[in-house]
């Protein structure tokens, strides 16, 4: 059983503090790992737990049919896709979306930084 949603409120809320703080000093127009290695350093420094790509596995039948890379792992309860597109489309979200699904973690954190402004989207199970 992951942790309550009190709990996870309060680490997406510091998540998505440093971003504006990252979105605010780089703006737009560097690569998604820019933003990536600025974001973990940021929320590093305020002293959330971080972790870079993460591995997904996917199972059908209990074999394992797939394999991705998610962004980060926040306080491994939260995971964070981040892009650095102008637009968000549907890809993007199912994207999130598929990754909570493969994990059972509650929730993953969409984040842009491609657009004049950063652009979030909470992703759980079940939406």
């Amino acid at each position: 059983m992951y942790a309550d949603r009190t709990i996870i409120n309060g680490i997406t809320g510091r998540i998505i503090g440093c971003a504006f703080t990252v979105a605010n000093v780089l703006r737009t127009g560097f690569a998604e790992k820019v933003y990536e290695n600025a974001l973990t350093h940021e929320m590093t420094k305020s002293g959330l737990l971080v972790a870079q790509k993460i591995a997904i596995t996917v199972r059908y039948d209990n074999v394992i049919v797939g394999a991705y890379t998610a962004d980060l792992l926040m306080e491994k309860l939260v995971l964070v896709e981040l892009k650095a597109v102008r637009v968000l489309d549907a890809a993007h979200s199912a994207q999130g979306l598929n990754y909570v699904a493969a994990t059972g973690l509650p929730i993953c954190l969409l984040l842009n930084f491609g657009s004049p402004r950063l652009k979030i989207r909470r992703l759980v199970s079940g939406t």
